[in-house]
C-alpha cells in the first residue's frame, strides 16, 4: 500500500486518477478506474448537439447508479467552452440536492481556462460548506499556479507539455515543472499528469512531490473506455514523436499527426491565438468543431486525435484493473529499489 496526502484526501486506496478528456464520453471509464481503487474523472462532455449542463446530470446519475465509490468532474472554464457559467450554477445546485451526489463527487477539477470562475458561484460556495469537495485546478507554470492557490485552491494538477490534449503556451516539461512547484507550493496538494503510464513515473511523481499521478493515453488504451478502437489502436504502436502541438479549440493542443492536425499549425502565443479566433469563418468554426466528433465515429485521420507523448511506452490494450494493478506493483517494486541504496 502507498499512502499519500492524496489518497487520504479523498479516501482512495490508490493514488491514481483518470485525467479528464472532454469533449468525449468517459463515464464507463471514470466508473471502472474509481471501482478499481482509484479516483475517475468525468470529461466536460461538449460534442456537437449536446448540452453541457444535462450531460453532467446524466455523467452524475450514471455513477451514483453503478458505483458507491468516489469520482470526480471537470469543467473547461476557457471563455471559449459554451456553457461555462450554467455548469458552475447549476451542477453544484444538482450536489445541493442529492445526497448520494455530494458524498461521492468530491473531487471538482477545472482546466483551460480560469481558477476564479468555479469559487465565485454561490451554488459552489454553498456545497463547499456542506460537503467535503475539493477544488483542484490545472496548473502547467508556477506563475499560473500561483493565480490558483490566490483563488482558494485545495489543490493543483501539474501538467507538463508532454500531455496530451489541451497545452499551455509554457511548453514546460511535467519533470520540471513538478520540481518547481514543489519548491514554489511545498505544502499544496499536488497530482502529477503528462507522460505517465507506468508504475517508475508514479514512482518519481511521488519523490518529487506529487500525490498522485493522473492519467490519459493510458487509459485510453483500455478496455473500458468509449473511445473508437480505432482511435485506441493508434497507441499500441505508437512513439512519442507521432505527437505534437497544433491549434485547438482553446489554444495549443496536443495531438497524434494526421491530416487534420497538420493542417492547424500550433499557435506560438495567446496573441497569436486570438488573431487566428477571429479569422475564422463560420464554415471553418463549424469544421473545426466537427473534428473531435468524426475522431469519436473513428474517422483518425480527419479528427483530431488527442493523445500525449506516453504512447511511446503503452504497448497494449488493457482492461483497467490490470492497467492499475500492474502500475501499483512497479511503483512498490521502484520505490523499494530505491530505498535499499540508503545505507
Amino acid at each position: 500500500m502507498i499512502e499519500t496526502n492524496i489518497t487520504k484526501m479523498f479516501g482512495l486506496k490508490y493514488p491514481i486518477f483518470s485525467a479528464p478528456m472532454g469533449p468525449f464520453y468517459t463515464r464507463d471509464l471514470a466508473l471502472a478506474v474509481s471501482e478499481a481503487g482509484g479516483l475517475g474523472v468525468l470529461s466536460n462532455v461538449n460534442i456537437v448537439g449536446t448540452d453541457p449542463v444535462k450531460e453532467h446530470k446524466a455523467s452524475l446519475e450514471y455513477m451514483i447508479e453503478h458505483t458507491d465509490k468516489p469520482f470526480g468532474l471537470n469543467f473547461l472554464t476557457s471563455r471559449n467552452n459554451r456553457g461555462v457559467q450554467e455548469m458552475c450554477t447549476d451542477v453544484p445546485k444538482m450536489l445541493l440536492n442529492n445526497q448520494r451526489m455530494r458524498e461521492q463527487c468530491v473531487y471538482w477539477l477545472t482546466s483551460a481556462g480560469s481558477s476564479k470562475i468555479l469559487p465565485a458561484s454561490k451554488n459552489f460556495q454553498e456545497l463547499r460548506e456542506k460537503s467535503e469537495v475539493k477544488h483542484f485546478h490545472v496548473a502547467p507554470a508556477v506563475w499560473l499556479a500561483q493565480k490558483c492557490v490566490d483563488a482558494g485552491v485545495d489543490g493543483i494538477v501539474c501538467t507538463g507539455g508532454e500531455g496530451g490534449g489541451h497545452q499551455s503556451y509554457e511548453k514546460v516539461s511535467t519533470l520540471v515543472l513538478l520540481q518547481q512547484l514543489n519548491k514554489a507550493f511545498p505544502d499544496l496538494p499536488k497530482i502529477a499528469c503528462g507522460g505517465f503510464a507506468t508504475g517508475e513515473g508514479l514512482a518519481a511523481a511521488l519523490s518529487l512531490g506529487a500525490g498522485a499521478i493522473a492519467m490519459g493515453s493510458r487509459f485510453i488504451a483500455s478496455k473500458q473506455s468509449e473511445f473508437h478502437e480505432k482511435y485506441k489502436a493508434l497507441i499500441p504502436p505508437g512513439e512519442p514523436q507521432d505527437t505534437a502541438l497544433f491549434t485547438g479549440s482553446f489554444g495549443p493542443i496536443r495531438l497524434y499527426k494526421n491530416k487534420y492536425a497538420l493542417a492547424h499549425p500550433a499557435p506560438q502565443s495567446k496573441e497569436e491565438m486570438i488573431a487566428y479566433e477571429k479569422s475564422l469563418t463560420l464554415e471553418q468554426m463549424a469544421k473545426d468543431a466537427g473534428a473531435y466528433d468524426r475522431v469519436y465515429n473513428g474517422d483518425t485521420e480527419n479528427g483530431a486525435v488527442l493523445l500525449g507523448q506516453s504512447i511511446g511506452i503503452i504497448d497494449s490494450i488493457d482492461d483497467v484493473n490490470d492497467i492499475i494493478s500492474r502500475v501499483m506493483k512497479e511503483a512498490e517494486a521502484a520505490i523499494k529499489r530505491n530505498h535499499s541504496m540508503l545505507k
